[in-house]
């Protein structure tokens, strides 16, 4: 154990959030509805989108409602905009259509033995950006900020006929570029990032699929790409905090987004409670795509920095666990600690109780609410919530059952919060024998 030392002039301070989060899109109290077809319905990268913004921003009290229905189109969205947008009173939306809207098809393809052309084509996009546009109108009305969504692209093996459908996407892709311009939203450029993390791979003779899942619907690795793409375009700040500390004749320690207490020292090593107002993340199943792409890294920026240790090897710990190994050139410059705090120890920890919360969160408002009963899915007299109930009754009960399961919705919301809520652990920087 380290022995505590009181020191005259330490300072343990939490500045404020870091500026570089004014600059990204959702703000304190915001409600978002996240808008799709099947991949956002796979709740993947909305999931991610979710966890990401709510461990770098605790204190926004943010809610999130995933609308994503397998096999929809802009014009879908925009015909349920009322019933699936409205209805949760939103501040924010996210629009991500365009892989069923583009049709599957590309100029030179054969379909019922007839050649695609650039005008069916262009017919497609045109009725893909009257759907956008009726979104983006109905937004307009009710005073929400959109965040138009490209659709990314397809990831077939390599020289497969359909990564022809590519094309396609990427003209989708300057549609939607233009519907955000046309209505003032933000426009997230999700396709060309994750296009080039494909085009690395190839380039270096990776015969399989890199984003996991089939072509059209990623896995978490594809899903992940996905969701950090979303948010670089949103201005998601890297940061998530910064704890320095001077160790020799002056003890002190200073804190950004988070705060020091109790520093002690002994044995040229040294100790300190860390409260952290933010936390990294990076999805488990995901760390697959990390050897495409430093997207850990590119996400959280959880620095520590230790200046004039003596000169040798030192070993992190957190929470009593060793979680990395550095030496004091190293620690003087500054290390980023979110792939070894994300690893095991009291962060890792308490993000999988974020996940957990978020997943549960979102999980009973798909299969309790929305695709049993909203798309009406399961309203039929099998279900034991409709047995003995009229045929004229139906859709009275559905409504009775929608209302009733809703009253639970702010339960799981608190519950997120109190995962989020800040919590303090030992972090030690001990000379390595």
């Amino acid at each position: 154990m380290y022995a505590r030392v009181l020191l005259t002039g330490v300072l343990f301070a939490a500045a404020a959030i870091p500026a570089s989060a004014q600059g990204f899109f959702l703000k304190k109290g915001d409600v978002v509805v996240v808008m799709g077809d099947s991949i956002t319905e796979q709740r993947l990268y909305s999931n991610y989108l979710e966890i990401w913004s709510q461990t770098r921003f605790p204190a926004y009290n943010l809610v999130f409602r995933n609308v994503g229905i397998g096999g929809d189109t802009s014009g879908g969205g925009n015909g349920r905009f009322k019933r699936d947008v409205l209805t949760h009173k939103p501040t924010v939306l996210t629009v991500d259509f365009g892989m069923n809207d583009g049709g599957y098809i590309w100029p030179g393809k054969l379909v019922n033995k007839k050649e695609i052309t650039d005008q069916d084509v262009a017919v497609r996009l045109a009725t893909y950006l009257k759907g956008q546009q009726g979104i983006a109108s109905q937004a307009k009305t009710a005073g929400i900020r959109v965040a138009w969504i490209t659709p990314q692209p397809v990831e077939n093996t390599p020289g497969a006929e359909n990564d022809k459908y590519n094309a396609t996407l990427e003209r989708f892709s300057a549609g939607v570029e233009d519907i955000a311009k046309k209505n003032g939203g933000l426009f997230a450029d999700q396709f060309h990032p994750y296009s080039d993390v494909i085009k690395k791979a190839r380039d270096a003779g990776e015969k399989g699929r890199i984003t996991g899942g089939d072509a059209v619907h990623p896995g978490p690795p594809g899903q992940a790409l996905m969701a950090a793409s979303i948010l670089k375009g949103l201005g998601f700040p890297k940061e998530v905090s910064v704890l320095e500390i001077t160790f020799g004749e002056k003890n002190s320690s200073k804190g950004r987004n988070c705060e020091g207490s109790d520093l002690t020292i002994k044995d040229g090593g040294v100790s300190i409670q860390r409260k952290d107002f933010a936390l990294p993340f990076f999805p488990e199943q995901a760390k697959s795509i990390l050897k495409w792409t430093p997207l850990l890294e590119e996400m959280n920026d959880y620095g520590l920095k230790v200046r004039d240790l003596k000169e040798g090897k030192y070993e992190v710990k957190l929470g009593g666990k060793r979680v990395a190994e550095y030496t004091d050139k190293e620690l003087a410059k500054g290390v980023n600690l979110a792939a070894a705090a994300l690893a095991v120890g009291p962060v890792a920890d308490q993000v999988k109780d974020v996940v957990k919360a978020i997943t549960d969160k979102t999980n009973y408002y798909h299969d309790q609410i929305y695709s049993p009963l909203v798309l009406g899915r399961n309203v039929n007299a099998k279900n034991p919530d409709f047995k003995d109930v009229a045929k004229e009754d139906m859709a009275k009960r559905r409504d009775a059952l929608i209302a009733e399961r809703m009253t639970k919705m702010p339960d799981f919301d608190a519950a997120i919060r109190k995962a989020l809520e800040p919590r303090s652990h030992l972090v030690e920087i001990v000379p390595v024998k």
